[in-house]
């Protein structure tokens, strides 16, 4: 069974992906990889664009619903019922589907896995450029100089970045960079779409308060959870990152930027409009 998903996986998501990647290495002038990645991940993360749309949409509305979530756990007092009742009434009315951003996440996922997958593919056993590659872009002129030669593969980014290197095994302070600009970018991310709330209680604290039989509000778990993985995934991603090769690094470190700024425009949009509509109202 996990074979047959893992082949249409491969045929339908993970080879197609790959050959994009090595037709931009066969086009683009200087047959750079790291420049190849850096332009593979602009055009996938535009052709994701929609998808991001639609999940920080869903976010943001979940945002602006946590005061009216927090007074209807008041007025419910612990009746489960009604407290589901009264919340389903309330994503019914305001058009809010609570696990819509987990739907449109996970149809990013394949994607994103397809992504690494070619990457470090190309990178740990580079022969597979041409073993992998469709018959047609076997046949591009740059393909056909490295089945005889595959050392032509360029794979110095910026003239001193050797994106087969690891930060940790190898010591390369370029591979170190990537990785550190990998993680800063990644905490950016999170800490922009971060619910603040200066009153809030710590994780910490919460569960101290929880163990000592105290009434305990989801949705400010939720937000002191939220807070607490805005450090622990970046650290996390940095122990992974420092082993892998650089070519990861720029993966994710490219994408972070891309889907940054993707997110800056997206949340300004939305103040605008909301904006626009308050003076139409006026």
């Amino acid at each position: 069974m996990f074979q047959f998903i893992g082949s249409i996986f491969n045929a339908f998501i993970g080879r197609p992906i790959f050959n994009l990647l090595i037709i931009i290495i066969a086009l683009l002038p200087g047959h750079n990889l790291g420049w190849a990645i850096v332009i593979f991940t602009i055009l996938v993360r535009l052709a994701l664009y929609p998808l991001l749309k639609k999940q920080l949409h869903h976010a943001i509305a979940m945002r602006k619903l946590q005061p009216d979530i927090k007074r209807i756990k008041k007025e419910t007092k612990g009746d489960r019922q009604r407290e589901y009742a009264m919340m389903q009434e309330l994503y019914k009315e305001r058009e809010v589907k609570p696990l819509a951003s987990i739907g449109i996440l996970l149809a990013q996922l394949p994607i994103l896995l397809a992504l690494f997958y070619a990457i470090n593919k190309i990178i740990r056993e580079p022969e597979t450029i041409i073993s992998n590659s469709y018959a047609w872009v076997q046949n591009l002129p740059f393909i056909q100089e490295l089945a005889t030669d595959i050392t032509k593969l360029d794979t110095v980014f910026m003239g001193f970045v050797d994106l087969t290197q690891t930060a940790a095994g190898d010591g390369s302070i370029g591979a170190f960079v990537l990785v550190i600009g990998a993680v800063l970018v990644q905490y950016f991310q999170s800490k922009q779409l971060m619910m603040t709330d200066k009153d809030a209680r710590g994780l910490r604290q919460i569960l101290k308060d929880s163990s000592q039989g105290k009434e305990v509000d989801q949705s400010e778990v939720q937000a002191a959870t939220s807070k607490f993985t805005l450090y622990i995934i970046p650290l996390f991603l940095f122990f992974i990152a420092v082993n892998l090769p650089a070519a990861i690094s720029l993966y994710w470190f490219a994408g972070g930027i891309i889907a940054l700024i993707q997110q800056t425009y997206i949340l300004k949009k939305d103040v605008e409009e909301m904006e626009a509509s308050v003076e139409v109202k006026q």
